[in-house]
């Protein structure tokens, strides 16, 4: 169902799809609305001479996805096309926030039987310090300034230690064509980044990489339970009954570094005497010309950057989450075959030709979804790209294809979308509660049966509401924001997929 979100103070109508049983959240709306005035921000900067390259800088589209929801002053499944300007906020602060989707060999039952076993191996790899992903200052600035190619560089660093040792290059080479922007985007900068990076030369250690993070983040082994789309599951080597992991993830606390970095690039080319936007939503003039001034230019470039240090280690940190999870099972299970089919960043803001005219396009919590025109020259020009959207923990997710519609810009949701606020989701429903922990297996970081453990009220409490927060009765029904994909041409299910086992920080 498309609602049409018409404001009577302004003349912009947003397309937003929603699920026949939904409505739009009150609080997402008068969010929504407050982002608008971004329309009279860009009023007054344009009355500035000098700010703005040229003329035509306008707001082209919004669009929002099924999951659309409150967020943090732009609502999350918000899909923004401008053109001469980009906003760093409306991709979120946890830039490439992503899905990153492996296909496997393994079975559910060969699972099951040694999940006592592998519970304590995951734990102990992903919150006990077991991870081991050593690497030099010269890797790490690879990877913040070119991506996964600037880890494929100078993976010999690494000297094959830790989970290293699944990395093969010729492998990693060939994946690149299986991750938006090949995983690799240039930044010119590493602003504020030089502690991290360490010493050049020297093999260490850091806290960030490889974690999954908090909120509706997760690592998840599943099965697939139906398929809808059997010439496209065959190319993708989806079969029914596998097992697949799905992980989502972002660039954590990188990510906030340089949103923050972002937001004060932009306050500080703000025009002085100007008022500041009440909504705190600033733009930024695409300045890449030669004709543009000195501080303009030096300003979208620092933004380029920091915004492209923050998704090359988002994509670095999802792919050495899935060598963690390789090397769990392997531990247990041995050998078997995990194969990359795609990894999507749903946070982040793209830059795209349309009708012979550039623009940028934002997504904050939404996926791209584009179809084979959009996909020709990849080996998915025959099928369209792959969309990943996970249910709430513990629900059904789905693989999808997309159509490439351009109605909808491009996009789908990047999940079922909150219709209860954490706060709210913790309170009461203990009889769902109950029955969900009954019927699904998550691995935290904390281990409720540790006998050292069982005694400390407080430490069970917060992990029982931080459980509470991500359960399937805060979020919509995922079948139903499906559904709205389908009828509206945004996305084509190729598969259903149900959780053997969750992750969760």
């Amino acid at each position: 169902m498309i609602h049409n979100i018409e404001f009577k103070d302004r003349s912009n109508v947003i397309s937003c799809y929603l699920p026949e049983t939904s409505v739009p959240d009150k609080n997402a709306v008068e969010e929504l609305h407050r982002m608008t005035a971004l329309e009279d921000t860009l009023e007054r900067l344009a009355a500035v001479q000098g700010f703005f390259q040229g003329g035509g800088q306008q707001i082209k589209k919004l669009v929002l996805t099924p999951d659309f929801h409150k967020g943090a002053g732009i609502p999350i499944g918000t899909v923004m096309m401008t053109k001469g300007f980009a906003v760093p906020q409306a991709m979120g602060n946890d830039i490439n926030c992503g899905m990153r989707f492996y296909t496997t060999d393994l079975s559910e039952e060969r699972i099951r039987e040694r999940l006592p076993e592998l519970t304590g191996r995951i734990r102990h790899i992903f919150f006990e310090g077991g991870r081991q992903i050593p690497m030099t200052g010269r890797q790490r600035e690879a990877m913040f300034r070119y991506g996964l190619e600037g880890l494929l560089e100078t993976s010999h660093d690494s000297k094959k230690s830790g989970l290293w040792q699944y990395y093969q290059p010729n492998v990693q080479e060939s994946w690149l064509k299986r991750t938006v922007f090949r995983g690799s985007l240039k930044a010119d900068y590493t602003e504020g980044l030089e502690d991290f990076i360490g010493s050049y030369e020297q093999l260490s250690y850091d806290d960030q990489i490889g974690t999954i993070g908090g909120g509706n983040h997760f690592l998840e082994v599943q099965r697939v339970a139906e398929i809808y789309d059997g010439q496209t599951a065959n190319a993708w080597h989806i079969k029914k009954g596998a097992v697949a992991v799905m992980l989502h993830t972002g660039s954590l606390t990188i990510g906030h570094h340089s949103g923050l970095l972002n937001r004060r690039i932009c306050q500080d080319i703000y025009p002085a005497g100007l008022p500041h936007p009440e909504n705190k939503i600033y733009p930024i003039p695409d300045a890449g010309g030669d004709s543009a001034a000195s501080v303009m230019r030096d300003a979208w470039d620092r933004f380029r950057s920091a915004s492209a240090n923050a998704a090359n280690f988002g994509f670095a940190n999802r792919l050495f989450l899935g060598f963690m999870i390789q090397d769990a099972l392997t531990g247990v299970l041995g050998e078997f075959g995990m194969e990359l089919l795609y990894d999507a960043p749903h946070n982040y803001i793209w830059k795209t030709r349309v009708d012979g005219e550039e623009y940028y396009i934002h997504r904050k919590g939404a996926c791209c979804a584009g179809g084979c025109r959009e996909m020709e020259g990849t080996e998915f020009a025959y099928y369209g790209e792959p969309v990943m959207i996970p249910g709430s923990m513990g629900s059904s997710s789905y693989l999808l294809r997309g159509t490439g519609n351009p109605d909808s810009l491009w996009s789908a949701s990047h999940g079922a979308g909150r219709k209860k606020s954490r706060g709210d989701a913790i309170k009461g429903n203990d009889e769902a509660f109950r029955q969900f922990m009954e019927r699904f297996h998550i691995i935290t970081p904390i281990d409720p049966a540790r006998n050292d453990i069982k005694g400390r009220t407080d430490i069970l409490k917060k992990w029982e509401e931080s459980i509470r927060a991500e359960a399937p009765y805060a979020y919509k029904d995922i079948d139903e924001v499906i559904a709205v994909h389908t009828m509206h041409d945004m996305a084509v299910p190729v598969a259903r997929l149900e959780p053997v086992f969750t992750v969760k920080a």
